[in-house]
């Protein structure tokens, strides 16, 4: 019975996931950033390259592409998922150094930003396509 009842709500959030409207699928999400540049392995298995376009996000699959955008200097920079994290409260995602210096937040450490997936991101991972 509980294998059971935990696949019906496993199919039902999936069910719930695929019934978005495509507008929410790519619907931004904001908050604070940070970076990092260690050059141990990753949570998907490669080495981190500092000077690589790369981020760590808590859930979005490795591999999706996010425009993360700095509200504070209107700099932006599209980044890979590669990595787990932040594990700081209040951070919505860790970006490279790389990408840190194109967004222009290298001194400050941190900064607001908006995170959205580009063409094809999240939009894969529920299964959508964007050519509706």
């Amino acid at each position: 019975m509980v294998k059971v009842r935990a696949k019906l709500m496993t199919v039902g959030l999936l069910g719930a996931a695929l019934m978005l409207p495509l507008g929410a699928a790519q619907a931004g999400q904001v908050g604070h950033a940070s970076w990092y540049a260690l050059t141990s392995k990753t949570a998907s298995g490669e080495r981190m390259n500092p000077s690589a376009l790369t981020a760590a996000h808590r859930s979005l699959p490795f591999g999706t592409k996010v425009l993360v955008e700095n509200l504070r200097n209107g700099r932006s920079v599209v980044v890979r998922i590669n990595d787990r994290g932040p594990f700081v409260g209040g951070r919505i995602i860790d970006v490279s150094k790389g990408a840190a210096a194109q967004l222009g937040m290298i001194n400050s450490g941190t900064a607001k930003v908006r995170v959205t997936p580009t063409s094809g991101g999240a939009l894969k991972a529920l299964g959508r396509s964007n050519k509706n």
